[in-house]
């Protein structure tokens, strides 16, 4: 088939924009959605053809890339400038948002599953690991949040000290720690548990009770204290 280079070749019926309007957004590819969102293409490319090019750029496995991409690593592909780049960026990131608005209301502290799927879209797309300390007070409610650190998580890399100094700054009785694994796969690993051991001794000492662990992986997760291991 003949591939269109403008928007006005392709048959009415088959344009992003009229068949959204006709039949509904959920009617649409993930081409023709992104094709819609970026309006025009570039000289000699549709929209639907450069939409199609973006989602599966070197080797990219569609929709997911957008995630992986940072607004630099955009502007290098052909046809992408700057407002095209921030265009896409923003639409990343209004996805992860509304991803993990609809948890909010279901979070709860004392349940693994609402902590992991509530922070599931900003930490499983990281290519690198990313610690999380959440602190809770006495009604397990969250009080503040931070990133502890970001890079491989070691034992000897994250101090309990600089941890508990955040939670005892923000008066927390208890913590939640969290970090991903850009592997996708959850499975504690050995400097995992060393770092579970050492912040958990730590808390114990002042006062401050580490309810969970929980690593992030692709669409799943482990938590330490489901799993027993706490």
């Amino acid at each position: 088939m003949k591939q269109s280079n403008t928007i006005k070749e392709i048959p009415e019926t088959e344009r992003p924009y009229e068949k959204c309007e006709r039949n509904g957004a959920h009617a649409l590819s993930d081409e023709e959605l992104l094709a819609v969102l970026l309006r025009t293409g570039t000289q000699g490319e549709n929209a639907l053809l450069l939409a199609r090019r973006i989602l599966y750029h070197a080797g990219e496995t569609g929709i997911l890339s957008l995630h992986q991409f940072s607004r630099e690593r955009l502007m290098q592909i052909k046809g992408i400038g700057k407002v095209k780049a921030i265009q896409i960026s923003c639409i990343s990131e209004l996805a992860k948002r509304l991803s993990k608005a609809s948890y909010q209301e279901a979070l709860c502290f004392s349940e693994p599953e609402t902590i992991a799927r509530y922070y599931m879209e900003d930490m499983r797309h990281e290519k690198q690991e990313l610690m999380k300390l959440l602190m809770l007070n006495t009604k397990a409610k969250l009080v503040g949040e931070t990133n502890v650190s970001k890079g491989t998580v070691n034992a000897s890399l994250i101090t309990p000290r600089e941890l508990f100094i955040e939670a005892l700054q923000k008066n927390a009785v208890s913590i939640v720690i969290l970090h991903n694994h850009p592997s996708g796969d959850p499975t504690p690993s050995r400097e995992d548990m060393l770092t579970t051991k050492r912040i958990l001794d730590a808390g114990a000492l002042i006062g401050i009770e580490l309810l969970d662990h929980i690593i992030i992986g692709n669409n799943c997760y482990v938590s330490f204290r489901k799993e027993g291991i706490l």
